[in-house]
């Protein structure tokens, strides 16, 4: 089954996402920075989605995110970015990087839940 992976160094945000997401039919799984998120992606190939922050100790988003195109040879994993990060550099760096969305915290999933469906195929 398609899981979503939830990356973010807060526990409420990763919480409040995974378990609206959960209570929607979504199976996830969490990270707490890059460095988690980028393992999970490695050991679990039912990941088929990463919904991660920007700004995270030890590895950002947006690192994680070009390891698994660079280092796990990953293009096909869909990737959204939720953050407060707004700078322009930083979401051209993700687009370039091939993230699908940059959607801006707070968490509204209601508005997002049929694109995250959608990108689960």
């Amino acid at each position: 089954m398609a899981k979503v992976l939830v990356v973010d160094d807060s526990a409420t945000v990763r919480n409040e996402v995974s378990t609206f997401l959960t209570g929607n039919g979504i199976q996830c799984v969490v990270a707490n920075d890059g460095q988690d998120g980028l393992k999970k992606v490695q050991s679990d190939s039912d990941i088929k989605l990463v919904i991660s922050d920007v700004n995270m100790p030890v590895m950002d988003g947006l690192t994680m995110v070009e390891k698994i195109r660079g280092e796990l040879n990953n293009s096909a994993l869909n990737v959204i970015m939720l953050t407060t990060e707004s700078n322009p550099k930083m979401k051209e760096r993700g687009k370039s990087a091939g993230v699908k969305g940059w959607i801006v915290k707070p968490f509204n999933g209601d508005a997002v839940v049929g694109s995250i469906k959608k990108l689960l195929g």
